[in-house]
């Protein structure tokens, strides 16, 4: 067992939607999420979020399984729309707060630090009717009206909080592809709906180090994903192609908060699609990070596709396939996840490796990474030796890469439990805690008893 730095950081993750519940419940008002879930066919087997996992009323015995494994973190994200049922912060949900703050003091009971995501894709409906959601024009105040309500209500405890949970998932799903709420089709309105969710970062952020900051002494960050692309051959084409992929992915929304603009190929291929920020919002953004957070699950090998684009799942060319000139590939010798994605845990030493020298060496939290599997319980056990080899040998790669100098500073499993998995509904299961969803008994997998294993012997060195 590779032992990792004493101060490296153990957690797991989940978000509201997937697991909390009580939809309706104690004032809380609906989600875009919410509305989504009600159009047939757009989630598989047309499951919603209405129970999850429950987690709103089992709260305490989530804790305690937390407690079990001996998490140093918990990241979690909070409801917008539980704490502020029409998305403005002129009418507070009291009942929202309340379970918030007692799933806070329950952590910090159980020497859990929480780390508090803002938002995690549930725009509050209201604001998706009257202001366009992401691409209206007031959306990053309204944003930053909401993050200081939780400042206010949470920022006495809690000292490590994250603005938004991938940008581009929310703007290429969201608004370009329709495969994720509000179900938006449009090659034009992801850069916009991005543009505005860059901005309610860089505002959110402004307020707290303005009126919080220095009283509360936490940090705050934003949260990215980005699988790794690998150029398929040694062709300079194709190693273009591929960082052309990795600039629309990743440097899309990192390179204004690290370097003060988008990439230079984006504004090159994009044109007038791609908004402008005003010398004043360029300030803002820039260095409006602590910390480089990072979700991760998987590599595609990278084509240049200038000759022509090859039809492939919708997933796998980013959505914006036209626009990066790209094609997307597999090699046949990797394994996969139940999701469909490849298993290649040098490519997130690579991916760690190519943000330690674009952005200067931050530092890094692996806020997500983890795998769907199907595995069954059997006599009361789920042996998933699958996940737990994939968990270990992507460890295995960070560990890797802070001995080549990368400055990881800590790993988030996701997810927690099995959980609502967006447009997949119940049928992926990401936990590494079983969920019965018709008992709810939560069960702990192979996974994570090896999980709490190697928290202890990395925790007592």
């Amino acid at each position: 067992m590779k032992h990792f730095p004493k101060d490296f950081l153990w957690g797991t993750a989940t978000s509201a939607f997937q697991i909390e519940g009580a939809a309706n419940k104690d004032g809380k008002g609906p989600s875009i999420w919410d509305a989504f879930c009600q159009i047939p066919g757009k989630v598989d087997s047309n499951d919603t979020g209405d129970l999850a996992c429950d987690h709103y009323h089992k709260m305490k015995e989530d804790v305690q399984l937390m407690k079990n494994l001996g998490l140093q973190a918990y990241r979690f994200s909070i409801a917008w729309p539980r704490i502020l049922p029409n998305g403005r912060a002129d009418k507070i949900n009291e009942k929202g707060i309340q379970f918030y703050s007692d799933l806070i003091d329950e952590l910090l009971a159980n020497d859990i630090e929480p780390w508090v995501t803002l938002y995690h894709w549930d725009m509050p409906l209201a604001l998706e009717f009257e202001n366009d959601g992401w691409l209206g024009d007031d959306i990053s105040d309204l944003f930053a009206d909401y993050a200081r309500v939780c400042y206010q209500h949470f920022g006495d405890r809690v000292k490590n909080w994250i603005t938004i949970n991938e940008p581009w998932v929310i703007t290429v799903l969201g608004y370009g592809m329709g495969l994720f709420a509000p179900g938006r089709v449009s090659n034009a309105e992801p850069y916009q709906a991005g543009h505005n969710v860059l901005l309610a970062h860089a505002k959110a952020v402004d307020v707290y180090r303005k009126e919080f900051q220095t009283n509360q002494k936490g940090k705050i960050g934003i949260t990215n994903n980005c699988d790794w692309r690998e150029p398929a051959t040694d062709d300079p084409k194709d190693i273009a192609a591929a960082q052309r992929a990795m600039e629309f992915f990743l440097a899309w929304f990192a390179d204004p908060i690290y370097l003060g603009d988008y990439p230079k190929c984006m504004r090159d291929r994009v044109g007038e699609r791609l908004p402008v920020f005003t010398d004043s919002e360029k300030a803002l953004l820039k260095n409006s990070s602590d910390f480089f957070g990072l979700n991760h699950y998987s590599t595609m090998l990278v084509s240049d596709g200038s000759e022509g684009l090859i039809e492939t799942s919708v997933y796998d060319n980013s959505g914006m396939a036209e626009d990066q000139m790209i094609n997307l590939s597999s090699d046949p010798e990797w394994k996969k996840t139940a999701m469909g994605w490849n298993l290649v845990p040098w490519g997130c030493r690579k991916l760690l490796e190519w943000i330690n020298e674009r952005y200067d060496s931050p530092e890094i939290y692996i806020t997500e990474n983890g795998c769907a599997m199907d595995n069954e319980m059997i006599d009361g056990k789920v042996d998933d030796q699958n996940r737990l080899d994939y968990i270990k040998t992507y460890l295995e790669a960070c560990h890797e890469a802070i001995e080549n100098g990368v400055q990881l500073k800590g790993y988030f499993v996701w997810s927690f439990m099995d959980n609502f998995e967006w447009a997949s509904g119940y049928s992926k299961r990401f936990g590494i805690h079983h969920v019965d969803y018709e008992t709810l008994v939560r069960t702990p997998k192979a996974s994570a008893l090896w999980y709490a294993e190697l928290i202890k012997a990395n925790t007592e060195v």
